[in-house]
């Protein structure tokens, strides 16, 4: 059954300041799963995935750090204390060998190291995309060259605002990765840098066609960076406007 996710990033100012709290209202909002983001300050990973626990949220999958080098044990303690079986690569800030297809091709060899570390402490490995994946160099698309050359272990999180905020029609980059597309992140507004983005349904993401298009698989993923109305209100319409799609499973 097809979860429904909520972001914490989200909601990151209000878990700031009342973490437990925060969590009953997303409970209350309908969410039953989350995706975990940087852990609200001064709470441990085993600390905040007893309270994720406690008010019966479970855990989609983290962003997190790449499992390797210094922060290979942390990452790695953070996955088992929140209970996820999936590790997702948050992908920011940019990384400058962005800049080129061979740039692509050196962070492919360390994502796919990466993956091998995850996969042996039981984890799924994946890769959060951005704008400038889907943003073409030297004729071909970063993320149909990532697909190409990663080991057919790692998935994808297509964040499919940001695919069609750099001018790609989501529907084409979930056709490209296929089966691939584990967890898809939804957001909707005006798809333009720097202005807020609202509700699912309110903007000019045409979510209809992408849910259509995603595998039967793919997890959903509701996220709002930065939004000018009140953003665990604003996931609270999203979810109601995923439910009433008729597009996805009911399971959150």
């Amino acid at each position: 059954m097809r979860t429904i996710a909520l972001q914490l990033y989200t909601v990151r100012q209000a878990l700031a300041q009342d973490a437990a709290g925060t969590l009953r209202r997303v409970h209350e909002a309908g969410y039953r799963s989350v995706e975990t983001a940087p852990l609200p300050p001064g709470l441990t990973a085993r600390e905040f995935g007893g309270m994720l626990r406690d008010h019966g949220l479970a855990v989609t999958a983290v962003h997190e750090e790449l499992p390797l080098g210094d922060s290979q044990a942390r990452v790695l303690d953070a996955a088992a204390a929140l209970g996820a079986t999936r590790l997702i690569w948050h992908g920011w800030p940019r990384d400058p060998e962005c800049g080129s297809l061979e740039g692509y091709r050196r962070l492919a060899d360390r994502y796919a190291d990466a993956a091998r570390v995850a996969q042996d402490h039981g984890l799924q490995f994946g890769l959060h995309t951005h704008w400038w994946e889907c943003e073409p160099i030297e004729g071909e698309y970063p993320y149909q060259l990532l697909h190409r050359v990663l080991p057919a272990e790692i998935c994808f999180e297509l964040d499919v605002y940001w695919a069609r905020t750099a001018g790609l029609d989501p529907v084409r980059a979930i056709q490209d990765l296929g089966a691939r597309v584990a967890l898809l992140h939804l957001k909707d507004g005006p798809a333009v840098h720097g202005q807020p983005m609202t509700a699912l349904g309110d903007g000019v993401v045409d979510l209809s066609s992408v849910l259509r298009a995603a595998p039967a698989t793919a997890d959903l993923v509701v996220e709002l960076d930065e939004c000018a109305t009140d953003p665990l209100e604003a996931a609270r319409r999203s979810l109601q406007f995923l439910e009433q799609s008729r597009l996805c499973d009911e399971g959150r």
